[in-house]
This record gives C-alpha cells, structure tokens and sequence, in this order.
C-alpha cells in the first residue's frame, strides 16, 4: 500500500477541525454582533461562557477537537514512519474521521446528547482499536 494514503486520514480531521474553527467564529460574531455585546465583557472564559452560552455547542467541540484526536494524529504519524499502514489500518482511521466529523456535526448542530455520545463511544473504540492493533503488531512482534 501507498504510505502517502496513510496522511489523507489525518488532512480530513484537520480540515475538519478548520471547519468547526470557522465555525466557532461564525457563530461567535454573530451572536455578538446580535446582542450588541462588548467584545470587552468576553476577556475571561467564564464572561465568555455566559455571554455566548446559546453559542457553546462549536467552541466545546473544538476543544474535543484536541482531547483524544491528539491520539489519532500521533497513531497515524507513527504508521507513516514505521511504514505499517495496511488497507485495515486505513479503513478503521477513516471511520475514525467519519464518526468525528458525525459528532462534530451534532455538537454544533442541535446537540442531542444521546447521538452526540453514540458517535463519541463509537469513534473512541475505533481509536481504541487501532492503538490496540498497533501495539499488538509492534510488542508481538509480527
């Protein structure tokens, strides 16, 4: 398999964390340009949070943004350098990305919790999985 295929998993969550970045100050502007807010009473996270509060949904989940996908890029960066990607390996990040970018979706969109999770616990066992195979293949030596 081509290595260089090994990346396009990780240009996907860049790109879908740039798009939940521009969303964040989309929405963020808007609401502040809506409710006449001082862009001087959002100095602190907490005046921010209750400012924005009807807005929470994109900022919260472009903080989730960089918890476990931190995992994901050094995963995906290690099977580029030790050249280990394999179609399995391959398959499994993408619907890695694709369940994020489904979270992704609920969390700015109508945040349902009960999806929002689904997608959440589905995507960290996908990423449990791929850890666990790597470490499987690297300490048993296959």
């Amino acid at each position: 398999m081509d290595r260089q295929l090994t990346l396009y998993p990780v240009f996907a969550m860049v790109t879908l964390t740039l798009i939940v970045w521009i969303s964040v100050y989309i929405t963020r502007v808007c609401e502040i340009w809506n409710k006449r807010i001082s862009v001087q009473k959002l100095a602190t996270r907490s005046g921010a949070g209750q400012m924005l509060k009807n807005v929470a949904g994109p900022s919260d989940n472009l903080l989730n943004l960089f918890e476990l996908p931190v995992l994901f890029y050094v995963l995906m960066v290690l099977l580029f350098v030790t050249d280990r990607g394999d179609g399995i390996y391959l398959a499994l990040a993408w619907g890695y990305v694709l369940l994020r970018a489904i979270h992704s979706f609920i969390h700015c969109t109508y945040n349902c919790v009960l999806h929002r999770f689904s997608a959440y616990l589905v995507s960290s066992l996908v990423l449990w999985a791929l850890w666990s195979a790597l470490a499987w293949q690297v300490l048993g030596g296959a």
